[in-house]
């Protein structure tokens, strides 16, 4: 093919999803409601167990509200379309790949789209726990004046948080699977890897309780754990492939 076509591709492609994003932010545009009372829900949830003295504002001026439904519509419809786009950016790179590169390719897809809403959804059952740690942290006289696109903007980095911790297993599995990592490297290395996944934890989490931090470490460890043994496993594999190579080419084999 050549590279006018595959330009002409891309363009199709990118057109495809443009026009997507645009029919998914017009009907978003209706359902604003039951989406402001899902984003507004876990903080909802946080101040029912504080005392008063915390609100949500929009704080941009007379343009605020528009600002708080274009926002929160093309978080929605970027969101909603992500299958969309992932899917075109797939098939984009899929003919320049071999046979069996194609057929792993489906196989993370496939993982690794239900870890990432695992992880969106841990994230946002987590939410109110560290919300309700952060809204405390302020003083009695002193009212907390939440502006609700600095909320929105906190909302979404959390749950994209979570979600992208729950992809380190696959992107540990495709490094041995392409030889960079081995599984007895991995092994070797685990305390040190667990240390570090507690650390990114804290770091990642927007509070500072170790409840959320703990809820979102323990099953990144549990998936760690199950990489690993996918790790070696393919290692033995590949090794029983081939038994020689580790000979030297001045060795001679047993046979």
């Amino acid at each position: 093919m050549a590279l006018s076509d595959h330009f002409r591709e891309l363009r199709a492609r990118i057109l495809r999803v443009f026009l997507t994003l645009v029919v998914v932010f017009v009907v978003a545009l209706f359902f604003f409601d039951p989406l402001f009372d899902f984003v507004y829900g876990p903080y909802e949830d946080a101040v029912a167990k504080l005392p008063e003295g915390t609100s949500l504002a929009t704080t941009s001026g007379a343009g605020g509200g528009l600002m708080l439904y274009l926002k929160l519509c093309g978080f929605t419809a970027l969101l909603v379309t992500s299958p969309v786009w992932l899917y075109q950016i797939w098939a984009f790179i899929l003919p320049g790949l071999h046979p069996s590169e194609r057929r792993w390719t489906r196989i993370f897809m496939a993982v690794a789209v239900p870890l990432f809403f695992i992880g969106v959804v841990l994230g946002f059952l987590t939410l109110p726990k560290g919300l309700e740690v952060l809204i405390g942290l302020n003083p009695d006289p002193i009212t907390n004046l939440v502006d609700f696109n600095e909320y929105l903007q906190f909302f979404t980095r959390t749950l994209l948080v979570f979600g992208l911790a729950f992809e380190i297993p696959v992107f540990v599995v495709m490094l041995n699977r392409a030889g960079v990592v081995k599984g007895k490297t991995l092994a070797r290395y685990r305390p040190w890897i667990i240390v570090g996944i507690f650390v990114f934890a804290a770091v990642a989490t927007p509070s500072t309780d170790p409840f959320t931090m703990t809820f979102m470490a323990v099953p990144m460890v549990l998936l760690y754990f199950v990489s690993e043994v996918m790790a070696r496993v393919h290692d033995r594999r590949k090794a029983e492939r081939r038994p020689f190579k580790d000979l030297s080419p001045d060795e001679a084999s047993p046979l």
